[in-house]
């Protein structure tokens, strides 16, 4: 019986070895990725071929998963990252932002008002992040799901913190005024967890009169007076000179279907996230971990 490819064990794969794992001849490679029709990478003039991206191309091209579908907007959907957001812009991937929360996301990527969503949920009982069944997404059947970093969420403070808080109990303490997500927000998800571990009832908090939208929303709130504290990520609280406090860290994912991987947006988002300036800008606004940036953490 014929043996299949033995693939190499690091990520990325020469032309040559996508060539015998794909059974195809070197020069159709060549010509794949001159019509732009095959995931690679150009490195000082050489061409890689991420191990993953093969799989999803593969998968893409099954019988029957690509049929005919109604176009899908370009659009990014979910929660608000600072870093993605620059990302978008400077990348040139005219991806439009809506970015209300991640349980709104994960309502748009369903009815298929978007082409990915930013998400960052916990699974309060197991403690890990996004998982397709608990979102409602289990259905569907060409789910994927790319990290996008690790962020530290936090306290975000006025900068000289008068009230002198340190930890989740003190937003609790009367006159404390807390900035606040809105409800299907990762952020406020998480916040309502932290409280029910030092076993403080949410409803003891005095919160600011209307929720913050987004991270910005947020600090921006803080910073004009309107609150003390809240709860978002070190980026906002630094782009925007306040003081923060680290308590978590969390995964913060794109979910999209397979065949929107492979569209121009998100193929052109995913290539300026792999440039130093990129790095740069990470390391810049702080809080971030992009080691795992481009890995495939779910595919249905």
């Amino acid at each position: 019986m014929e043996s299949g490819p033995t693939l190499p064990a690091h990520a990325y794969l020469t032309t040559a070895e996508a060539a015998d794992y794909l059974r195809l001849k070197e020069r159709k490679i060549y010509d794949l990725v001159r019509q732009g029709e095959i995931p690679c990478v150009r490195v000082t003039g050489k061409l890689l071929f991420p191990r993953q991206s093969l799989d999803l191309w593969l998968m893409k091209h099954l019988e029957g998963d690509q049929a005919s579908h109604l176009p899908v907007p370009c659009v990014l959907a979910g929660s608000q990252d600072p870093l993605l957001e620059w990302a978008v812009r400077e990348s040139g991937s005219q991806l439009a932002l809506l970015c209300h929360g991640s349980g709104d996301g994960v309502r748009q990527l369903l009815a298929g008002d978007a082409m990915l969503a930013g998400l960052h949920l916990m699974d309060p009982d197991t403690g890990r992040y996004n998982e397709p069944a608990r979102l409602g997404l289990g259905g569907m059947r060409d789910l994927v799901m790319v990290r996008w970093t690790h962020r530290r969420q936090g306290l975000l403070l006025a900068r000289d913190n008068p009230r002198g808080i340190q930890r989740v109990a003190d937003l609790a303490r009367p006159g404390v005024r807390v900035a606040h997500r809105q409800p299907e927000a990762g952020a406020a998800q998480l916040l309502g967890l932290l409280l029910a571990r030092e076993k403080i009832d949410s409803h003891r908090l005095t919160l600011a009169e209307h929720p913050s939208l987004s991270e910005d929303d947020l600090a921006l709130s803080i910073r004009q007076g309107e609150a003390d504290a809240g709860l978002g990520v070190e980026a906002a609280a630094r782009r925007h000179g306040l003081a923060f406090v680290p308590l978590h860290k969390e995964a913060f994912d794109l979910a999209m279907r397979r065949r929107s991987y492979f569209e121009p947006p998100v193929q052109r988002l995913l290539a300026f996230a792999r440039e130093s300036r990129f790095a740069e800008r990470a390391a810049a606004l702080r809080g971030y971990d992009i080691t795992e940036l481009g890995r495939v953490v779910y595919n249905a």
